[in-house]
């Protein structure tokens, strides 16, 4: 790999450490601040603000697993320190407090050691820092080093009093690790990493919305509610959507599912292209997500049986009612529309649920072309003699 490519992949993991690491903030800090919002690049990389007007900012600095530290002539610090000057007025003592969070570890004696929230010696830091900025030193940090000092003394007093750094902090690989452990007390027992999965894609599609600037920033109310729902999709009433809409590619699922016997059985009442090919995403989605839950052991085999039980009942009523309608002479087009009429009417009809509380559509509708795939319900009236053929044919 080219040095350019290793530094463009450096930079992309230390881009996605930064909103990683925001949900750790919103699982950590969100509990004491609930009137607070949490917000990505829009005051720093991360910022918490109430009402509008920033009360925290966070620079978020990730660094490959080295064992080196954090000394005060980094072009991290200046470079933190720098942008500070430059957007958060230093010298503005009711200013938001300004929080270094890096994956390095503060060398002893250091202003940065000296600027962690515990053993805090803002003074000594504070003449660590101006004695660094005094020095000829780097010419990649001088022009900032230049600048700070000019601050005067009661500006950097002030600045030094807003700023606090949490070193040593986790590497992108230990981040869930640390949300599992904020989360602890929530992890539906049994299910914990299908849990927290959920929670990160909710938390990526956030912090994806976050950064277009779709969303201006997100209040730990809503964000505890989300959480708290994603957890109520565990309980004996209730079941996770494992398979969302937006996750499949319809058409490929279309080319890959067209012979299949239930799209053979909406062809014979000739039903709606555009409508055929969403049931075939329902019936992708059903079938996978009944999969998915036997394997994560969300629901028993006996279960799902009793929720077929009850759809073929609901069937052979309607089915009843739809024969009986028609004329013994009918036509094949009144067949047709009749057997149409049918799969439109069961596929409306969201009464019977899994459970109590999963009443996600698709699961229902999707699993009545499940039962149609095996030939235990079908909408054409004389659709038994054909699915005879048809299963003899593929098998």
């Amino acid at each position: 790999m080219s040095q350019g490519s290793h530094d463009a992949a450096h930079s992309a993991v230390g881009y996605q450490h930064q909103t990683w690491w925001a949900l750790v903030e919103l699982l950590r800090s969100g509990p004491e601040r609930p009137d607070s919002s949490l917000t990505l690049e829009m005051y720093d990389d991360i910022a918490w603000d109430d009402q509008g007007t920033p009360t925290e900012l966070l620079q978020v600095k990730h660094h490959r697993g080295s064992a080196r530290r954090l000394t005060d002539r980094a072009v991290d610090v200046w470079k933190t320190i720098q942008v500070w000057m430059d957007q958060s007025s230093p010298g503005d003592a009711s200013g938001p407090s300004l929080v270094l969070v890096t994956t390095q570890t503060a060398a002893p004696g250091s202003a940065m050691a000296l600027l962690r929230a515990e053993g805090r010696d803002e003074a000594s830091a504070l003449g660590v820092l101006e004695a660094v900025a005094a020095e000829e030193g780097s010419g990649e940090t001088r022009a900032t080093r230049r600048q700070f000092l000019a601050l005067g003394p009661s500006v950097r007093r002030t600045f030094v009093h807003r700023i606090r750094v949490a070193d040593g902090s986790p590497h992108a690989e230990e981040v869930h690790a640390v949300a599992r452990a904020a989360l602890q007390w929530t992890l539906p027992t049994g299910h914990e990493e299908l849990f927290l999965a959920m929670v990160w894609k909710w938390w990526d599609g956030q912090a994806l919305a976050l950064l277009q600037g779709r969303l201006a920033s997100l209040d730990v109310g809503s964000a505890q509610a989300a959480i708290a729902e994603i957890r109520d999709q565990f309980t004996s009433e209730n079941l996770p959507t494992l398979v969302h809409l937006l996750d499949v590619n319809e058409v490929e699922i279309g080319e890959a599912h067209r012979t299949r016997p239930f799209v053979q059985q909406m062809e014979w009442v000739a039903y709606p292209p555009r409508n055929l090919q969403k049931a075939i995403v329902d019936y992708y989605r059903a079938y996978t997500q009944s999969a998915q839950w036997v394997a994560e052991d969300l629901i028993g085999i006996a279960e799902l049986e009793r929720f077929e039980a009850e759809l073929i009942d609901e069937w052979e009523r309607e089915f009843e009612w739809m024969t009986e309608g028609l004329a013994d002479d009918s036509d094949e087009k009144a067949r047709q529309a009749a057997g149409r009429s049918l799969l439109r009417t069961l596929l409306g009809q969201t009464g019977i649920t899994v459970r109590s509380r999963y009443n996600d559509p698709f699961f229902a509708r999707g699993h009545r072309h499940v039962l149609a795939d095996a030939g235990k319900v079908g909408w054409h009236p004389g659709f038994e003699e054909r699915i005879k053929q048809l299963l003899q044919v593929n098998a």
